[in-house]
């Protein structure tokens, strides 16, 4: 073949990969993660249920008491989570692509907390780490099998000190506080340190938080994959979380994660 012919044709061989690269990036590998996890976003959730939006002041009196995770206010999926949900967030670099955010979120959430005198006595939340949805099927079935759910289906945070919340919590005034705590994921506990924002509305405590943690303290091999060149073993656990007092109706059918009410603080990770 001359070389008159060959020009073109590689032009269009050319062109034909690249089209079929992208569509396999639009369609495959392109990355949709959902924001990260803001109190401002969720407060805004979760007054848009209520009868009176405009309303942010809290409808009990005080908060001391023992309160319960809400797993019936607002609605679970990926992209808008409206309710209780915690997950990860991690970056992941594909072949051809760069640097992508893969995250994982699921609405099986269960737990408690105790405050007492404006302080933050105990906590227990438990995630169901089968439950992970991201936004892609062939990456939640990678991510089961990094953690190992069929083994160590859940991760749990434990606070392991009491925490002194700021004036104007009972108030309605948004918050931020760290809470150190007892994080298990894959069979392996750590300590680590919960950064926290809550705000009591409407009589629900709104409580979104992050951990930064790293896959390889829990014995976590990040997952793999032949357009994945590498995942990062540094990760965060986020979690928004509504609380609602408990014995109210909008409280899961167990009351939350079926522990006793003096108990500790639990969240999920995956990778």
């Amino acid at each position: 073949m001359s070389n008159s012919k060959k020009g073109p044709l590689v032009a269009t061989v050319l062109v034909v990969v690249v089209a079929l690269a992208g569509a396999i990036w639009f369609f495959f590998l392109r990355s949709d993660a959902p924001p990260e996890v803001d109190l401002d976003t969720a407060t805004q959730q979760l007054t848009s249920t209520t009868e009176d939006p405009s309303s942010t002041q809290p409808t009990n009196e005080g908060i001391d008491g023992v309160w319960v995770v809400d797993s019936e206010t607002g609605d679970f999926d990926f992209e808008t989570a409206t309710g209780s949900f915690a997950g990860f967030r991690v970056t992941e670099e594909l072949a051809q692509i760069g640097n992508t955010e893969a995250v994982g979120r699921t609405g099986e959430v269960s737990g408690t907390m105790e405050i007492s005198d404006d302080t933050l006595q105990s906590v227990e939340i438990e995630v169901v780490l089968s439950g992970l949805e991201t936004d892609k099927p062939r990456r939640d079935t990678k991510v089961q099998e990094a953690l190992a759910t069929d083994e160590f289906p859940t991760a749990t945070f434990v606070l392991t000190e009491p925490v002194d919340l700021p004036e104007g919590a009972t108030d309605g005034e948004a918050l931020s506080v760290e809470a150190p705590g007892e994080l298990t994921i894959h069979g392996v506990t750590e300590q680590v340190t919960a950064e926290l924002e809550a705000q009591l509305v409407d009589g629900t405590a709104v409580v979104v938080g992050s951990i930064d943690i790293d896959f390889t303290d829990f014995g976590i091999e990040a997952p793999s994959a032949p357009v994945v060149l590498s995942v990062s073993d540094e990760a965060t656990v986020e979690f928004q979380l509504l609380f609602t007092p408990e014995g109210n109706a909008a409280d899961g059918a167990d009351g939350g994660s079926g522990s006793t009410a003096t108990t500790e603080t639990t969240t999920s990770a995956a990778p």
